[in-house]
């Protein structure tokens, strides 16, 4: 490591979010930038100092901001090629380190991946902040983070329980973390009774709560505990300082807010508490900080690892009542503050009630908060950060010489966006049109339960991926067909519908009620709020008994796959969980019944949607801990690749749906569908996910690819003008109609790569299109 002075200005850019976008996040990289203009003697962001910094600022689509002149690029959070651009942007630039603010909801892609797309394609040291760092993360959260650490230089965490954290559960080298609090204004020690005069509180105890209202600030807990308090010290004022935070209120209005303004109603305690909805300067705030005799923070989330609006209480020597979220327990040890249990009012009323009575308590709280807050000022934060960024460009070239090997020969990998312009073409207000002539909906097939399950399916992944809101209007489409194609009495689906809006049949196939348990159970898993989850969970639990009478493997496997969505969420529901099972078994004994050395699998005939029957026995071998299923699903995968790989080209040959391949006999070469090559990508992914083996990867590469030119007819079936895709191989090449089935089954296709590559398995291992 470098440990030398700071000799020169430093050159960065910081990528974030930025005002005047209200997010916790766009203030501290504000105030961090401003911090290092002043340590460097220019705090008017005018002078020639300001040009050694850039903000490369992370937007929502709709959003359009006014910033300043140091934003020079933008990033729409969820287009994954604008941040290979910002990369190709800041390697041009004459920055010397990336300063990178990390959280995961700021990014896009799923569980932030995104942010893995500029970090594998910068040439300039990266140092990124983490303002989250989760104990238990889910497996997609502990993928993310750990490529971010795998390729930034330094990682600063602002506790010492983070670095223990990175250390344990994500592997980071210690050496590679560095510890720089959380910055905080500058405030001289100041009487509570300075600025009271100009909130009307003179005379009156403050207890102050502000930042960005959401649910889990826990203020209601806070506001119940007020109750008590105003009982014994009725001049107690607790004002609730901040706007709504900008996502929440975008979701659910001002819901929250209302609820806390109605609690505050109904315990008759309008002159105790009172609601300032704003977002307010950093001159502003300081002057309700001072005015404040107790800052309280009820927070409900015990992983918390930071928190800009407690290290602001702490350095303005405030008084403070917590609850023990990490960065709380921390902040607040050696009588800094007082901790309270979560989601206990009473616990926090009695302890507010001891600080407002004894003031030599409060006081000496509040100077110990002080003295330990002078480290936390922006000035030494600032130089903490400039002499990290120069320690980082020294380090740079040692940890990353080997980062350019084969640069020169390597084509960077492309993936398309996902596209879906065909699919919303395909759709009207009842739902997913079954065929198309060429690319135009044909009305005389009218719809079906299938294709709107595969279309459900690919609406919510798409929502999971890029959290688009003009997926909503697809999603909720295709969630009524499925509802509307319930025939209740029976509890069974109905498949066919005229264009008129009829229905042809009583009863479906065995099959479309099993897409229709898979797209449930996925939709349930990743819903796209509580409504669709709502719905969808009825209608699983209307559904998922009907299998176990079924006969249909390809049912049997589609319903397993549902449960085993459905389980991610409802894990203890034991009725799905012995449906699964007894499903499972079914599918078992079929393949033992059937298999043999020289053929390997459940039927007599491999036909359609062949690789679900495996993806079903490996999911459901996995999540039942049953050795035997989940062995006896990759092997018969295997085998179904190795019978459709084409002897002279290497490439993927799927199985035509004229006249199939019945054992013994010739396999069918033509007609080749989507359906099938979507299979056996997804069953690829999933032999991947629970194996870890790279093996699996590179067969979802290969099957992905038949997609794009890696086929028969050696041409691609994807339309990357429109997002469709052809309905398949013919003899004479592709059939030039582009349907229902087939532009969502690319469709499913791509967006699971998507999800792999967001998580950076592709990354310097494979190139998907050359």
């Amino acid at each position: 490591m470098y440990h030398g002075k700071v000799l020169r200005p430093v050159k960065a850019a910081f990528v974030s979010t930025y005002p005047p976008r209200q997010c916790g996040i766009a203030t501290f990289c504000s105030d961090l930038l401003n911090s290092m203009l002043q340590l460097y003697g220019n705090g008017n962001s005018s002078g020639p100092d300001h040009n050694n910094f850039e903000v490369i600022a992370l937007n929502r689509a709709a959003e359009n901001y006014n910033y300043g002149r140091e934003v020079s690029f933008h990033i729409r959070d969820q287009h994954h090629h604008d941040y290979q651009r910002a990369a190709d942007f800041i390697n041009l630039s004459p920055v010397d380190s990336v300063s990178i603010q990390h959280e995961y909801g700021i990014f896009g892609g799923e569980d932030g991946s995104y942010i893995n797309y500029l970090l594998s394609s910068l040439k300039k040291p990266a140092v990124t902040t983490l303002h989250t760092v989760l104990e238990e993360p889910t497996p997609g959260q502990k993928q993310t983070l750990k490529r971010i650490c795998e390729q930034s230089v330094t990682i600063v965490v602002m506790a010492n329980a983070a670095v223990d954290i990175l250390n344990r559960v994500y592997k980071v080298p210690a050496e590679k973390i560095q510890l720089i609090p959380h910055g905080a204004p500058d405030v001289p020690f100041l009487d509570s009774s300075y600025y009271k005069d100009q909130f009307q509180a003179e005379g009156r105890k403050v207890l102050l709560t502000f930042g960005l209202l959401s649910p889990s600030k826990g203020l209601e807990y806070a506001i119940e505990a007020m109750e008590d308090v105003a009982k014994a010290h009725p001049d107690a004022l607790y004002i609730v300082l901040g706007a709504t935070h900008p996502e929440v209120k975008r979701l659910y209005g001002e819901e929250y807010r209302h609820k806390l303004e109605k609690m505050v109603r109904d315990r008759g305690l309008e002159k105790n508490v009172t609601f300032y909805n704003q977002y307010v300067s950093l001159e502003r705030l300081v002057q309700f900080l001072v005015a404040t005799d107790i800052y309280v923070t009820p927070y409900l989330s015990r992983e918390q690892i930071t928190s800009g609006t407690l290290a602001y209480a702490v350095a303005c020597g405030k008084a403070v009542v917590s609850t023990p979220y990490i960065y709380a327990e921390e902040l607040l040890a050696d009588g800094r503050g007082a901790l309270v249990p979560f989601k206990d009012s009473r616990a926090l009323a009695n302890q507010l009630d001891k600080l407002l009575t004894d003031e030599e308590l409060r006081n000496r709280m509040r100077k110990n908060s002080y003295q330990y807050g002078r480290q936390m000022i922006w000035k030494e934060v600032a130089r903490n950060y400039a002499t990290t960024f120069e320690q980082a460009r020294h380090c740079y070239g040692d940890m990353f010489v080997q980062s350019e090997k084969g640069a020169d020969v390597t084509e960077r990998a492309i993936l398309p966006e996902v596209n879906l312009k065909h699919l919303k073409a395909m759709s009207d207000d009842t739902g997913l049109y079954q065929h198309a002539v060429f690319s135009v909906p044909d009305r005389n097939h009218g719809y079906c339960t299938d294709d709107n399950a595969r279309g459900l399916i690919a609406a919510c992944m798409h929502w999971r991926l890029f959290k688009d809101e003009d997926t909503r209007p697809l999603l909720h489409t295709y969630l009524s067909f499925l509802y509307h194609a319930l025939n209740s009495k029976k509890e069974r689906m109905r498949n066919f519908m005229s264009f008129d809006r009829h229905w042809l049949e009583d009863l479906g196939s065995e099959d479309s009620h099993g897409r229709t348990l898979w797209a449930l159970g996925y939709t349930i898993a990743h819903p796209a709020g509580e409504a669709v989850l709502g719905i969808a969970n009825r209608l699983f639990k209307e559904l998922i008994k009907a299998p176990l009478s079924f006969t249909s493997p390809r049912a049997w496997a589609f319903s397993a796959l549902g449960a085993n969505y459905y389980l991610r969420r409802f894990g203890g529901d034991t009725r799905v969980r012995k449906i699964m099972a007894e499903l499972g078994d079914k599918l078992l004994l079929m393949f033992k019944q059937n298999a043999s050395d020289d053929w390997y699998w459940f039927e007599e005939i491999l036909a359609y949607d062949n690789a679900r029957l495996s993806q079903a026995l490996i999911v459901t071998g996995n999540h039942l801990d049953h050795p035997e299923m989940f062995e006896t699903g990759l092997k018969s995968l295997q085998w179904l690749i190795d019978v459709q790989t084409n002897p002279e080209g290497g490439h993927l040959s799927l199985i035509g749906n004229d006249g199939w391949y019945v054992r013994g006999g010739e396999k069918a070469r033509f007609d080749q569908q989507p359906v099938d090559a979507a299979a056996l990508t997804d069953a690829c992914y999933q032999a991947f996910v629970l194996t870890g083996k790279d093996h699996w990867l590179k067969a979802m590469e290969w099957s992905f690819n038949w997609f794009f030119g890696s086929n028969d007819a050696h041409q691609p079936l994807y339309d990357f003008s429109s997002g469709g895709c052809y309905d398949g191989i013919q003899p004479g090449g592709i059939n030039q109609n582009m349907g229902g089935e087939s532009v969502v089954s690319l469709l499913l296709a791509l967006q699971r790569v998507h999800l792999v590559a967001h998580q950076g398995y592709f990354q310097e291992q494979l190139n998907l299109i050359r």
